[in-house]
């Protein structure tokens, strides 16, 4: 079993969702958010530092999975969402997890089945995924998906290296 920790960056709520994941099985642990309030940017980057860093020393999750910044627009905010993305970023670094990064499509394509999903179709397909009662928050969800998107694609990975390493061995 894999314990793995999503994390949907943003400069002023910062998403997060704790999975177990084993044989294409996710399980919820735990999700919520980091919030930041008005402030200087070094003082909100801090927060979910340590907001981040919190849910790593208690989930204590095997690795991160995190969405790449995407950039729509406004270039001024995706600068924003990097460095947001960063924080949370160093505090897995600082626990010595390895991460792993997603396109905000290939993250829908994995849990919806289309890269254009909507918000709406993501929160849904969290809750049926997970087997949940009501669906979590809109930035907690897309932080499950992504932990959700990372344990199936991961597993499906390890399963085509170690495939391609008994080939190579026969082939010897």
């Amino acid at each position: 079993m894999t314990r793995i920790l999503g994390i949907d960056p943003g400069s002023r709520v910062t998403g997060f969702g704790v999975i177990d994941s084993e044989s294409n099985q996710s399980v919820y642990v735990a999700s919520g958010c980091v919030r930041v309030r008005e402030g200087n940017l070094a003082d909100r980057l801090r927060i979910i530092f340590e907001g981040i860093t919190d849910v790593v020393g208690t989930h204590r999750p095997d690795e991160i999975a995190v969405e790449q910044v995407f950039v729509k627009r406004n270039v001024a905010s995706a600068l924003k969402l990097g460095q947001a993305r960063g924080a949370a970023l160093v505090a897995g670094v600082r626990a010595s997890l390895p991460i792993f990064e997603y396109t905000p499509a290939q993250v829908k394509q994995a849990i919806a089945g289309k890269g254009n999903a909507d918000k709406i179709q993501i929160q849904h397909m969290v809750r049926l995924l997970l087997q949940l009662s009501t669906s979590p928050p809109e930035d907690a969800a897309d932080a499950l998906a992504i932990a959700i998107c990372h344990g199936h694609t991961g597993q499906t990975l390890a399963r085509l290296n170690a495939a391609s390493s008994r080939g190579g061995a026969a082939r010897r």
